[in-house]
Order: C-alpha cells, then sequence, then structure tokens
C-alpha cells in the first residue's frame, strides 16, 4: 500500500509540474515577441538614420558605430527570430529538452551585445534565458530526458556564426559603396 501512496504522490507532482510549465512558456513567448517588437522598432529607427551613409565618401568614417549598431540590431532580430520558430515548434514537453538548450546560450550572446545600446531589452533576454533555463530543467526531469551542454554549445555557436556572416552580408549588400573592413577593425 506504502508503494501505491508514493507513486499517487509522483504522478500529483509530476502533473502539477506539467501544468506549471505552459504558463512559464506562454510568458516566455509573450517576453520575447515584446523584445523582438522593440528591436524591430529600432531596426527600422536605424535603417532610416544610416541611409545618409550611402552618400558618404568611403573616406569618411563617422558610418562605422551607427553601422555597427544596426549590425548588432539585425543579428539580434535574426537570432530571436530562430529562437521563436523553435518555442513555436514545441509540440508537448517531451520535445522541450529536444529543442530548447542551445537557445540559452543564443540568448545570453545577444544580452551581452545589447548590453550598452538597449539595457532593457538586455535585461529582459537575461529575465528569458532565466524562465526558458527553469522550463527546459522542468521538463527534463519529467521526461528524463537528458543533454549534453557541451553539444548545445556547439550547436549555439553553429547558429550564432551562420546568423553572423548572414547579417554581414545584408548590410554589405545595404550600404555597398562602404568599406567594412575598417568598420570591423575599430
Amino acid at each position: 500500500m506504502m508503494c501505491n501512496s508514493n507513486l499517487a504522490q509522483t504522478e500529483c507532482v509530476n502533473v502539477s509540474q506539467t501544468v506549471t510549465i505552459v504558463p512559464r512558456l506562454e510568458y516566455s513567448n509573450n517576453l520575447l515577441h515584446s523584445i523582438v517588437d522593440i528591436l524591430k522598432t529600432k531596426k527600422t529607427e536605424l535603417k532610416k538614420l544610416n541611409r545618409n551613409f550611402l552618400e558618404l565618401d568611403d573616406d569618411d568614417h563617422t558610418y562605422v558605430k551607427a553601422l555597427d549598431f544596426e549590425r548588432t540590431i539585425v543579428f539580434s532580430l535574426e537570432i530571436l527570430s530562430q529562437i521563436q520558430k523553435r518555442m513555436n515548434s514545441i509540440s508537448g514537453i517531451n520535445s522541450i529538452p529536444e529543442l530548447l538548450p542551445l537557445t540559452i546560450p543564443m540568448i545570453r550572446t545577444v544580452s551581452a551585445q545589447l548590453f550598452s545600446l538597449l539595457p532593457a531589452c538586455s535585461q529582459n533576454l537575461s529575465e528569458l534565458s532565466v524562465h526558458l533555463g527553469s522550463i527546459i530543467l522542468d521538463s527534463a526531469i519529467l521526461t528524463e530526458a537528458r543533454f549534453d551542454f557541451n553539444q548545445s554549445n556547439a550547436e549555439s555557436s553553429l547558429v550564432l556564426n551562420e546568423v553572423k556572416l548572414m547579417v554581414d552580408s545584408k548590410i554589405s549588400k545595404q550600404y555597398p559603396n562602404l568599406d567594412f573592413s575598417k568598420a570591423c577593425n575599430t
């Protein structure tokens, strides 16, 4: 009889933990959406401001900081878009440990890059990282999933590098008359 009581208790704990994951995941999704909205607005503002650099003489390096800021915003949006896709593809508690672990280093990277540029977004990303980390751990406990943090970090680095190359290419095409080797070296 003692065994059945422990089993019932374990099942109750599992059910209650599962129920608490859904609202936290929804909150995390809403938080991510609000951060993306802020960054999209900032991207539009920067794009308008940086149009002036299309007519600049290549010897004028005033564009460097402004374009780095735009590049960081575009990079952040691309990464967060990939995270949104992962979050939207969650089909159940079993898919959380498969889909989300690599998002944590990605979010932290974006947060660090935005720290001095947009401190409020950086802080919200840190909060998002904490929420998703707890969701990942809770879902892993419930599903008895195991994941390799080294593998997640490696996958995260690969995605970050791919997005960086893509963003660098976009920015270079957007401002074809500017020498980006100067912008990258300052």
